[in-house]
C-alpha cells in the first residue's frame, strides 16, 4: 500500500499566505461593487397622495453651510409698449408688481394715470403707451413718487417703492441652484412651509386659520393644482391678497421625478407652473423651488439653476403629515409634537396644505413655537432679510 502523505508547511507560512489571499479577494470584491450615485430617499407624498419617494436630507454633494446673499443691484427702470388687450394688472402681473404702481410712475406722463387725480382712470390705458416700471417692486401709497422716471434710471432716495414679498435673486451663470434645508441658527426665526398637489380639501381652512392668526408662510404649489382646480386657484387668490403674510415658491407643473428628467423638461416645468401662478396671483414663485418628491441631483440642481430658480428649498423637520392616520400616518398630536421637539432657529418645516391632520395640529404647533421663542416667518424673511 502507498501511503500519501501531505506536505505540511509550517505555521508562520500559512498565516503569511492567508493574509495576502484575503487583501487579494477584498480588493477583486471591492471592485464589483456598484458605485453610490445620488441622493438617499425615504418618502412622501406624490401628486395624488399616496406613498411616493421623499428624501432624508442629503445628497450627492453636501449641503452647503447658510451663507446670506449677497444684496441684489439697485433697481432700475424698464420701458413697456402697451399692445391690444394689455390693462394694467395683466402688465403688473407679468412683472410682479402692481396696476397702482405703474399708475404712481406714470401719472406725469400720462394724466388719467395719476391717482390723486379726480379723472384717475387705470382701465383706460391706450395702445402704444410707453409705460416705465420696475419689475418685483411695489409703490408705497403713503410718499408715492413725483415725475414720472426715464427708462434705465434708478430710483432716487425720495422714490418711496418697496420690494415685492419676494426679494428678486438670481443664480450665477452655470452655478446651479444652491440647496437650503434651513436658514441661519443663531436667529429666532422658522419657516413654515406647505407643499400643494393632490389632496386638497383642506387647503382652504389652513389658508384662511393662518391668515386669520396672521402667521406667516410660505406655499409651493405645483402648476397643475394652482391653476386648474377651483381650491389651488382660490389658495393663489388668497396669497395674492396678503403679500405680507404669504409666499409662492414652485413645485413643478405636474410633480414628476426631476432626476428622471433632461434639462429642457425640467425648465419647461418650472416655467410653466410660473406662469400660471403669475397669471392667477400676480406673484413669482422665483427664486424658492421644492423639488418633487425631494429628489435631486447635481443635474436637477445645474438645471433648475439654469432655468432661473436661485434655490432649491429641502427642510429639516418633516411632518409626513401626507399619510393618512389608517396607513400609518400622523395624528395631529404626532404632528404637533414632531415639530415642537425638532424645530428650532433657522428649521425650515415641511407640511401639505392637503394634510390629513394639518388643519388641527397648527394652533398648538403655531402657540409651541411662540413659547419657545421663534417667530414663524416665510423663506425670503428667513433667508434673504
Amino acid at each position: 500500500m502507498t501511503l500519501i502523505r501531505h506536505r505540511h508547511s509550517p505555521p508562520a507560512a500559512i498565516g503569511l499566505r492567508a493574509v495576502v489571499l484575503f487583501a487579494l479577494l477584498a480588493v477583486v470584491a471591492s471592485a464589483c461593487l456598484p458605485e453610490a450615485v445620488g441622493p438617499s430617499v425615504s418618502r412622501s407624498p406624490g401628486p395624488a397622495g399616496s406613498p411616493t419617494p421623499s428624501p432624508s436630507p442629503s445628497g450627492p454633494t453636501p449641503f452647503p453651510s447658510f451663507v446670506r446673499p449677497t444684496p441684489t443691484p439697485m433697481p432700475t427702470f424698464l420701458s413697456y409698449t402697451v399692445v391690444r388687450g394689455d390693462s394694467l394688472t395683466s402688465i403688473a402681473r407679468r412683472f410682479a408688481t402692481t396696476g397702482r404702481s405703474i399708475a404712481w410712475w406714470n401719472r406725469t406722463t400720462y394724466p388719467r394715470l395719476d391717482p390723486e387725480s379726480p379723472t384717475y382712470a387705470p382701465n383706460r390705458i391706450e395702445i402704444g403707451w410707453v409705460l416705465v416700471l420696475i419689475p418685483g417692486v411695489v409703490v408705497d401709497d403713503q410718499s408715492p413718487p413725483g415725475s414720472s422716471p426715464e427708462p434705465g434710471s434708478s430710483p432716487s432716495p425720495q422714490a418711496s417703492v418697496r420690494p415685492s414679498p419676494t426679494p428678486p435673486v438670481t443664480p450665477a451663470p452655470g452655478a446651479g441652484a444652491t440647496v437650503i434645508s434651513h436658514g441661519p441658527r443663531d436667529e429666532r426665526q422658522v419657516a413654515l412651509t406647505f407643499d400643494m398637489g393632490g389632496r386638497l380639501d383642506p387647503a382652504l381652512d389652513i389658508v384662511a386659520w393662518l391668515r386669520d392668526n396672521a402667521v406667516h408662510a410660505t406655499f409651493f404649489p405645483t402648476g397643475a393644482s394652482g391653476s386648474e382646480t377651483a381650491i389651488g386657484r382660490a389658495v393663489l387668490d388668497a396669497a395674492e391678497l396678503r403679500p405680507d403674510l404669504f409666499e409662492l415658491g414652485n413645485h413643478s407643473w405636474d410633480h414628476p421625478d426631476f432626476s428622471e428628467l433632461g434639462p429642457a423638461a425640467i425648465a419647461d416645468q418650472l416655467t410653466r407652473t410660473e406662469t400660471a401662478v403669475q397669471v392667477q396671483s400676480g406673484r413669482s414663485t422665483k427664486p424658492w423651488f421644492r423639488p418633487p418628491y425631494g429628489t435631486w441631483d447635481d443635474d436637477v440642481r445645474r438645471a433648475v439653476g439654469d432655468a432661473g430658480w436661485a434655490y432649491l428649498v429641502m427642510w429639516d423637520v418633516d411632518t409626513i403629515d401626507w399619510r393618512p392616520t389608517s396607513d400609518g400616518g400622523p395624528t395631529d398630536r404626532d404632528i404637533e409634537a414632531k415639530v415642537l421637539s425638532r424645530a428650532e432657529g433657522g428649521s425650515i418645516v415641511l407640511m401639505h396644505l392637503g394634510g390629513w391632520n394639518t388643519l388641527e395640529a397648527l394652533p398648538a404647533i403655531v402657540g409651541g413655537l411662540r413659547a419657545k421663542g421663534l417667530v414663524p416667518v416665510t423663506l425670503s424673511e428667513l433667508l434673504l432679510r
